[in-house]
């Protein structure tokens, strides 16, 4: 039988020969990469960083700053009175509708008072569907439902308004009068 021959691999034989050689070839590879990230990171800084948006309009101090300021401020009155707690304690609607006084001077400064307070911040300006102050056509179908139904929705809120107008401490009487100022200013 014909002899057979092992040749062996040139790069076994290359390895087992010269060790020396392949720590030398990893290590250069090694380099090689290590210098081909710190590139890529160079190269990635150069196109997106600092330098480049910098002269950008949306990056001036001014529309960051405009970008980031609160959208609201919130301004306390420092000569405000405290405000008072109820009297009494919370009776039914309609027990508070037939014991407050029917108009009268002091009924009309206590509306107008908690108007200005309270409900103007958004019948004011007629907030998230709130109707204006003043606006008929607006309180008309409100109107035509009763006061009843009217104290009912200020006194414990109705849709996106919170009861009494976000002002838990208002008395009852005085949430009443507001909404008599408001329907009286729509009629």
């Amino acid at each position: 039988m014909a002899e057979h021959h092992h040749r062996p691999d040139p790069i076994e034989e290359n390895v087992d020969s010269h060790p020396v050689q392949l720590a030398i070839g990893i290590a250069i590879g090694a380099i090689a990469l290590v210098i081909g990230i710190v590139l890529m990171a160079q190269l990635a800084m150069n196109s997106y960083g600092d330098r480049s948006m910098k002269n950008e309009p949306a990056m001036s101090d001014a529309a960051i700053a405009q970008r980031i300021a609160p959208v609201a401020k919130l301004v306390v009155d420092p000569n405000a009175p405290p405000p008072t707690p109820p009297a009494q304690p919370a009776t039914p609607v309609a027990q508070v509708a037939a014991a407050a006084p029917a108009g009268g001077a002091a009924g009309a400064d206590a509306g107008k008072a908690t108007f200005e307070k309270v409900c103007s911040a958004c019948h004011g300006t007629g907030v998230l569907g709130a109707p204006k102050f003043g606006d008929k056509a607006a309180w008309a179908p409100r109107i035509a439902t009763g006061k009843d139904k009217l104290y009912s929705a200020a006194l414990h809120g109705m849709n996106a308004m919170p009861p009494k107008g976000g002002n838990p401490s208002l008395p009852d009487a005085d949430v009443k009068a507001a909404v008599d100022y408001m329907v009286s200013a729509a009629k």
